[in-house]
């Protein structure tokens, strides 16, 4: 029993201390965010404030126009991770469900996609954007560059090939002996898909959609190569807008970057059981 208290007590030890480092810099944020800069400027960042207050919270919405960003998170979030998940369904279903020659090969290529680092694509890609035009009604500049759409798309295309490999390997875990029935009812692909499949993968489903919307949401490099208009970028790229070029208020960037996390909290906190299910299952199966 000894060794077995010991080994727990260390882990217990190492989740608080891990638990610690990660909320030491929120907590830090967050006190930055409730200090005065004139405060912070006197004194320093490490040091006892003369008050805190919710000015730097309001600075930071007012003068960002905030709400403005958060409006192009949504139009590029929501039908990215909507997109994603259903081509990425389909795909697996495809190549998990349904029986032909290459369909592992086929898996594996299209996964392989996902070791490819963005950085390693950006000067073919930007060439790319700049020579796909689009109608204005889809892009003012009437190319796939600066515009939602080409942001959407570069982001299911790298999301797309993680998922895909999650729910192919989920698929797989569910009884082939109800697609034969289905088979037997005269059941086609679509239905097999769309009425049998879809629902009883809706735990990955949720989890993926969790981690999809923190992702996209997240996302910095693709909004700052891939948008040249300031009013068009995602809340987090915006950020950089209340940065001046000699002078930075860091106290009301660190309110404006906690702003700018409530969302992905809220998805979170929304699908957590469907999230922590969605990652349990299947590790009891043989």
């Amino acid at each position: 029993m000894k060794p077995s208290r010991l080994g727990s007590t260390a882990a217990q030890a190492f989740m608080l201390v891990m638990i610690a480092l990660w909320l030491t810099p929120v907590l830090f944020s967050l006190y930055v965010a409730l200090r005065p800069i004139a405060d912070t400027n006197a004194h320093g960042y490490v040091s006892l404030p003369d008050r805190l207050t919710l000015e730097n919270f309001r600075a930071a919405w007012t003068q960002s126009d905030m709400w403005h960003f958060f409006l192009n998170s949504l139009i590029v979030t929501v039908p990215a991770v909507l997109l994603t998940l259903f081509l990425a369904a389909s795909f697996a279903y495809v190549v998990s469900r349904l029986r032909f020659r290459f369909n592992i090969a086929l898996l594996i290529l299209f996964t392989a996609g996902n070791l490819l680092p963005q950085q390693v694509i950006i000067t073919p890609l930007f060439r790319l954007y700049l020579a796909i035009p689009l109608p204005h009604w889809l892009s003012t500049s009437g190319l796939m560059y600066n515009s939602y759409l080409g942001l959407i798309a570069i982001n299911v295309a790298f999301q797309l090939g993680f998922c895909v490999f999650v729910l192919s390997n989920y698929m797989k875990t569910l009884p082939t002996e109800l697609d034969e029935a289905a088979i037997v009812d005269g059941a086609g692909v679509w239905t097999r898909y769309w009425r049998l499949t879809l629902p009883l993968c809706r735990p990955a489903l949720a989890a993926l959609a969790t981690l999809l919307t923190t992702w996209i949401y997240n996302d910095f490099f693709w909004a700052i190569t891939l948008i040249s208009t300031g009013d068009k970028r995602p809340v987090t790229s915006a950020l950089a807008n209340l940065q001046g070029q000699f002078v930075a208020n860091q106290n009301m960037i660190a309110a404006a970057a906690l702003i700018a996390a409530i969302p992905t909290l809220i998805v979170y906190v929304a699908l957590q059981k469907q999230f922590i299910a969605g990652l349990s299952l299947g590790s009891t199966k043989g």
